[in-house]
């Protein structure tokens, strides 16, 4: 079941999470603990900790969608808890999910916040324009008096319905006028519920999604939202198969690259209607729904693994009752069974990617920590040695050789500087190119096109086009600046070392092919916003400001995550002459001591020696230990599918 499988992997994620605080606390109790592992060790606590299961719902109006939600999550609460009966469904985007630091509530933003010239990100951190609405966990009928305002719509005039994105003239899909000559849109833009739920505690958050046209009218639900989740189930009516506006949203909105892409999920609903226990056999149903399956498939272009079939009615009904016969007829378990299989699987696959990654960085920096420390240790048993039955004189003359050493090492410091210096001015010159207002002066061209007046907006994909060459062109030349900054890296680190014997190694900057991807993936997914059956909507200047809004603020994320990957990068590898850098003097002080030792009692200089080549073994038990428990985070197995 989908539950089991959610436990399962909140439990996963505990395990991780106690065996980073046992890692974090090891390094501390060895004085191993640098601030770039602490920071590197927190951030990677801190992405396990928060991270959510995200899975979008997306159909269009009557496909029984708010009904499959309730079947697979709110069952035991023996009632329809999501508005699915006739004439009252979804009609805003709505978030449900779990936060322990705040109350259940329901929180509602309204539609006319469409006309303001802020994202949905920014009004998230305005909680005073949001209506609030306190829940009830323990009392379903409250809860779903409340819960069905997501349903609740406005009259408004067409002038009105035009400035929301409800209405271009001329169109065939527009809402039908009241007698008045009103129209009914939806009354809330935005809804997040927040309650404590079994699965949403453990880190899932559902995305109910509203028909087509609202869809349509709200970018930033195609281009921010529904990117985020890590898994999308498209919903399809059995009785009515893929129809036309059901293609419109998967090829507009929905559709991957290929058939196989694995957060993509197609559901064939209401097999119900299929059922004919009077003309027809069991087997005879079950080909005419393999038959509806196979051509949805076909239809839609996607692997027919990918495409699902079950009754959602029918599993509500059968969980609520108790009847198993029904239950295993719907094929609902079956559903829930792929979904929770494919969903978590692939999150932890990504998790234990990220993990593997900061666990090989860690080690990295650890490995030259501990090569440097046995250098040392070496160093401090030649100097004993070469001490054994020497003089005060010659006691004295090593001392004054340590403190030469010393003195050119801490000459030697200013060019670390320097190259400290260079380092900040060339990460400054990357937050300048990636940073927001360079994004703003490269969309102003497609900002202009898009602004012209007129019905047909000549220019448009030109400029759309040549902005996103425009958006590469900074990433690609913000990697050539990490490269940059690389080579002035390697070429100090191989002075340092070889002066020093430090063990600086700069490993090569984040590749940018990911964000690349990304941004080919925006211009590729979103360039139907330009398509001929947009031009009533582009013709309307409130929808081009959304338009707008949206792809900034998806442009902003991609362009912040590189920004971050770069910052994280250069400062790791900048962290290793700070670390070095202390360890040398640490050693200095060391060899110092050892001499003061030695000139008070030539006699303990074995003892000393075996204080040392002790410290040596316990070096190699440490480094030994460490590499375990590193081993066992980056390769945490992820239980199979």
């Amino acid at each position: 079941m989908l539950s089991d499988k959610i436990e399962g992997h909140t439990e996963w994620r505990k395990e991780i999470d106690r065996r980073l605080d046992q890692l974090l606390r090891w390094l501390e109790a060895h004085e191993l603990s640098t601030a770039e592992a602490q920071a590197q060790l927190m951030r990677l606590q801190q992405q396990n900790r928060s991270d959510k299961l995200m899975v979008a719902f997306v159909a269009e109006f009557s496909r029984g969608k708010s009904e499959l939600i309730n079947a697979i999550f709110f069952a035991g609460y023996g009632k329809r808890i999501m508005p699915a009966r006739a004439g009252r469904t979804t009609m805003c985007p709505t978030e449900l999910g779990y936060d322990g630091t705040d109350r259940a509530c329901l929180r509602l933003l309204p539609i006319h916040t469409r006309l303001e010239a802020k994202p949905l990100l920014e009004w998230r951190l305005i909680p005073e324009e949001w209506t609030q609405v306190d829940l009830d966990v323990h009392d379903p009928d409250q809860l779903i008096e409340s819960l069905h305002k997501v349903a609740d719509t406005i009259q408004v005039t067409v002038e009105d319905a035009r400035a929301l994105g409800f209405w271009s003239d001329g169109a065939k899909d527009n809402p039908m006028q009241a007698a008045d000559g009103s129209v009914e849109v939806p009354k809330w833009r935005h809804a997040l519920i927040n309650f404590d739920h079994p699965l949403l505690r453990q880190g899932l958050v559902i995305l109910d999604t509203p028909g087509l046209n609202a869809i349509g009218a709200e970018p930033e639900l195609t281009m921010s939202l529904i990117p985020q989740a890590q898994t999308v189930v498209f919903i399809l009516g059995a009785d009515t198969g893929v129809t036309a506006s059901d293609l419109d949203i998967w090829r507009e909105y929905l559709a991957g690259e290929g058939g196989d892409d694995a957060s993509r999920f197609v559901v064939l609903n209401k097999i119900d209607t299929l059922w004919d226990d009077t003309l027809s056999s069991d087997s005879q149903v079950d080909e005419q729904i393999e038959a509806q399956r196979r051509q949805s498939a076909q239809i839609l272009g996607v692997w027919e693994d990918r495409v699902m079939t079950v009754s959602a009615k029918k599993g509500l009904q059968a969980k609520v009752s108790g009847d198993a016969d029904m239950l295993a007829r719907s094929r609902l378990p079956e559903l829930e069974q792929v979904l929770g299989e494919r969903i978590v699987h692939q999150r932890q696959a990504i998790l234990q990617a990220r993990m593997a990654a900061g666990m090989r960085a860690i080690e990295r920096q650890q490995e030259q920590a501990f090569a440097m420390q046995r250098q040392e240790l070496d160093d401090q048993v030649a100097e004993l040695h070469g001490l054994m039955g020497k003089t005060e004189a010659a006691i004295d003359h090593q001392r004054k050789r340590i403190a030469g050493e010393q003195e050119g090492f801490d000459m030697s410091v200013g060019r670390a500087h320097a190259l400290r210096a260079v380092h900040r001015k060339i990460l400054q010159e990357i937050f300048d190119l990636l940073g927001s207002n360079q994004l703003l002066k490269d969309m102003g061209g497609l900002r202009s096109a898009l602004q012209e007046s007129g019905f047909i907006k000549l220019g448009v994909r030109k400029a759309y086009a040549t902005t996103f060459e425009q958006l590469k062109a900074r990433v690609m030349e913000a990697d050539a600046k990490a490269h940059d900054m690389h080579g002035l890296f390697q070429n100090m680190f191989k002075q340092l070392n070889a002066e020093f014997a430090f063990t600086l190694q700069a490993d090569p900057p984040p590749r940018m092919d990911d964000y690349l991807r990304q941004l080919a993936e925006i211009e590729t997914g979103h360039a139907h916003y330009l398509g001929m059956g947009n031009l009533l909507k582009l013709s309307q200047p409130e929808f081009v400001d959304r338009l707008l809004r949206a792809l900034v603020s998806r442009l902003r994320i991609v362009f912040e995550k590189a920004m971050n990957d770069i910052e994280q990068w250069s400062r790791s590898v900048a962290s290793q002459i700070d670390t070095q850098l202390r360890e040398r003097r640490r050693s200095f002080k060391r060899r110092m001591k050892t001499l003061e030792r030695a000139e008070s009692a030539s006699s303990d200089l074995d003892g000393r020696i075996q204080e040392i080549q002790d410290a040596l073994a316990a070096n190699h038990a440490a480094e030994a230990e460490l590499r375990r428990m590193i081993e066992e985070l980056a390769t945490f197995p992820v239980p199979t599918a």
